[in-house]
């Protein structure tokens, strides 16, 4: 089986378990195979941000390998700015920061709070 394939088919069951919502900030996602996109389907825009990516807890950078217990499904906002910090946060420390931001209304734009409501 080929790494992309097998990492689409880890993404895909670990977005499954987690209700096809991100690991990080808890919004619907939505995937290529449709995982999620029901309740997205209010018209034909579906934001870009939250399409369903592959998430290593420890990233591969670091050594982080492809495995289940290593990679959960989270939104490619919450996926990209994670790594766009200078310092990674692990996972759980990076959650806590991520949900204080939606609680306060500062993760997302505005525009994808108002498609998700």
């Amino acid at each position: 089986m080929r790494k992309t394939t097998r990492l689409v088919e880890i993404r895909t069951a670990r977005a499954s378990e987690q209700g096809g919502r991100c690991f990080y900030c808890g919004f619907p996602m939505w995937s290529a195979n449709g995982l999620g996109a029901r309740g997205l389907q209010k018209g034909k825009w579906i934001p870009a941000n939250l399409q369903c990516t592959a998430e290593h807890l420890l990233p591969r950078s670091d050594g982080g390998q492809d495995g289940r217990e290593n990679v959960v499904a989270a939104c490619r906002f919450c996926n990209q700015t994670r790594h766009r910090r200078g310092k990674v946060l692990p996972p759980n420390q990076y959650r806590e920061h991520v949900q204080g931001r939606v609680r306060s209304g500062k993760w997302h734009s505005a525009a994808v709070r108002r498609f998700v409501e």
